[in-house]
């Protein structure tokens, strides 16, 4: 009988790194269902479902959903963030709040509620994090995020440990600046900035960040887990 194909659940489906992830799934033969705050027709997806990553309710039901469709998950790619701005004293109580929860709480909610799904297949989850909470972010990105997203690395290491009984991996990714609508909202003199700042001298595409998540979701990442990848063209030197 033909084999059925792995699934991977993506959320912020829509967004740069979202669309290149989901076309490379697609491509490699997943199937692959898609969540957004707000969700566009996207080729390869089964159905992209509005979902506030941060509503609990949403997330549970969610899962929920995908449960009774597929019995388990081989992939989880929680995607959906939010960026922010500096400096600190410019941030109001209400957007840090905010802030974290959209990076960070999001990060809980959607691993807790996959649990199940992932142990079902021992499947994968990838986390999305930032060089930004590697070496403390700076007032492009502001305070809560760059906490955020350090946050969100020691959830993939304490989940990576929590999980490794019931074969499920773990991994986090941390990008610097990736050519998106989040860099391009950036003027054109801080954005070359960025790039002379890199030793590579250029800025990281989606479809590069799609292509590690790829990796790691094949042979390649079944010695990993709990792991950091920087993508950031030698920006952030671990």
């Amino acid at each position: 009988m033909p084999r059925k194909p792995q699934v991977a659940w993506v959320t912020g489906a829509a967004g740069g790194i979202g669309r290149a992830t989901v076309a490379q799934l697609a491509a490699a033969g997943w199937a692959v269902e898609g969540a957004d705050l707000a969700p566009t027709r996207l080729t390869g997806v089964h159905a992209c479902r509005k979902l506030d990553v941060t509503d609990e309710q949403a997330v549970k039901g969610e899962a929920a959903r995908l449960a009774d469709s597929y019995g388990g998950l081989d992939a989880v790619i929680h995607l959906a963030g939010e960026t922010g701005l500096g400096p600190l004293k410019a941030v109001t109580v209400a957007e840090w709040h905010r802030l974290l929860e959209v990076n960070l709480t999001s990060a809980f909610l959607v691993a807790r509620s996959s649990l199940e799904l992932l142990e079902a297949r021992q499947g994968r989850l990838v986390l999305m994090a930032s060089i930004n909470g590697l070496n403390g972010g700076s007032s492009l990105s502001g305070p809560a995020y760059a906490v955020a997203k350090a946050g969100v690395i020691n959830l993939a290491r304490y989940l990576a440990r929590e999980w490794a009984a019931q074969g499920i991996r773990v991994y986090c990714l941390a990008p610097g600046p990736v050519d998106t609508p989040m860099l391009q909202r950036l003027d054109a003199t801080v954005r070359e900035r960025l790039t002379r700042a890199s030793p590579l001298h250029r800025i990281t595409t989606a479809e590069e960040v799609a292509a590690v998540i790829l990796g790691l979701l094949g042979p390649a990442g079944s010695a990993l887990t709990g792991t950091v990848h920087n993508i950031s063209q030698g920006m952030e030197l671990d």
